[in-house]
């Protein structure tokens, strides 16, 4: 149609997939937006950026958007802090929920456990694999670990391969059929915060400001509180 609006283009860390499916995409193309979302890791969002790819807006962790600020990729006025997140365990519905009150019963359980999933590339994965050795389980988890390259560990907690999925809060409570235990202990949590703005040469600059305006409201907020985030604003 002539007067159809274009099509605001953005990558995504998947941390928000659930408030953006329940609330920021409706909003948006309720008003008369049409969003296409590229939904990936931070660290694959941005090896495909160093590639060449382009898109009008961007949504990463808070360093990853350092470095794209310091490299002149982004509009750095336009970068707002959007959710802070909590990295978690859950378990499959139904399942019996382990201890994981503190670091020592944290440990018990994924040494208990037939197979712990977490994802290769996602800021989760990414920090669990550095919190094993820590740890001193590194051996003893890996062995049986199942290892995802991208997307929602929980899933593997659906099909029977694993029975302890780590990820961001958020990102489990996407998956049906799952129950999120609760975050990892305090001594060895990890607040992360991710933020969005808008790429240089964006082609729909104002989809873009439009959807990052969205992004900022009470009801957004409410969105990611829903969806186990904090709003960072």
């Amino acid at each position: 149609m002539p007067n159809e609006r274009p099509e605001t283009r953005l990558k995504c860390a998947l941390v928000v997939r659930g408030a953006f499916d329940a609330h920021v995409v409706p909003a948006f193309e309720a008003a008369g937006g049409r969003a296409a979302i590229h939904w990936a890791p931070t660290t694959v969002i941005m090896k495909t950026l160093a590639e060449g790819e382009t898109a009008d807006a961007v949504l990463v962790l808070s360093d990853a958007m350092d470095r794209l600020v310091a490299e002149g990729r982004v509009e750095p006025e336009s970068r707002v802090d959007i959710v802070r997140s909590r990295y978690g365990i859950a378990v499959k519905a139904g399942a019996p929920h382990p201890d994981i009150a503190n670091v020592e019963a944290l440990k018990r359980t994924l040494v208990a456990a037939r197979s712990v999933a977490y994802s290769r590339t996602g800021a989760s994965g990414i920090y669990f694999a550095g919190l094993l050795p820590r740890l001193g389980l590194a051996e003893a988890v890996n062995a049986r670990a199942t290892i995802i390259p991208q997307g929602f560990t929980a899933e593997k907690l659906v099909s029977g391969e694993a029975d302890i999925a780590v990820q961001q809060i958020s990102e489990l409570m996407v998956v049906p059929g799952i129950e999120v235990v609760g975050p990892l202990p305090d001594p060895v949590q990890e607040m992360t915060t991710f933020a969005a703005a808008i790429l240089r040469g964006a082609t729909d600059r104002d989809g873009a400001a439009r959807f990052l305006a969205g992004l900022t409201t009470p009801q957004a907020a409410e969105a990611y509180r829903t969806s186990g985030l904090e709003p960072a604003y």
